[in-house]
């Protein structure tokens, strides 16, 4: 996992992808965070991605680093509590201005059930679950 995660803050920005009704919803995102053992992302509950999970917490992301990509299949589960958004906010404090912990707007979610594959032009592909 520390790896995908080390791949992630390199890159800066990944691609969500979740899905609304039949259409697939993709949008830049750039928060990543590891906290408890476990990757996390973060968003707003006011964004339309909080009633998408909601209603089907199947996300896929995706990000390139120039030779190689990421793809991460996962299940987005929400956690709301204040010790995991603080971790969040303190990993990225120029967030701190539109979010605050315990909020009702701030949510964070981690991957579970996660499958990540790395691959680069050459063919070679590296596999991660967790």
């Amino acid at each position: 996992m520390k790896e995908v995660y080390d791949f992630l803050k390199k890159t800066g920005t990944y691609y969500l992808a979740t899905v609304e009704g039949d259409q697939p919803r993709v949008r830049p995102f750039g928060t990543i965070n590891l906290f408890e053992d476990k990757l996390y992302i973060q968003t707003a509950k006011k964004k339309d991605i909080y009633s998408q999970l909601a209603k089907n917490p199947k996300a896929e992301l995706s990000a390139f680093d120039g030779q190689t990509w990421i793809r991460i299949a996962a299940t987005l589960v929400e956690n709301n509590t204040i010790e995991a958004q603080t971790s969040m906010l303190d990993s990225y404090p120029n967030l701190k201005d539109r979010y605050q912990v315990g909020d009702e707007n701030n949510v964070v979610y981690y991957l579970k059930d996660a499958t990540a594959t790395l691959t680069n032009f050459v063919g070679e592909s590296k596999t991660i679950k967790f």
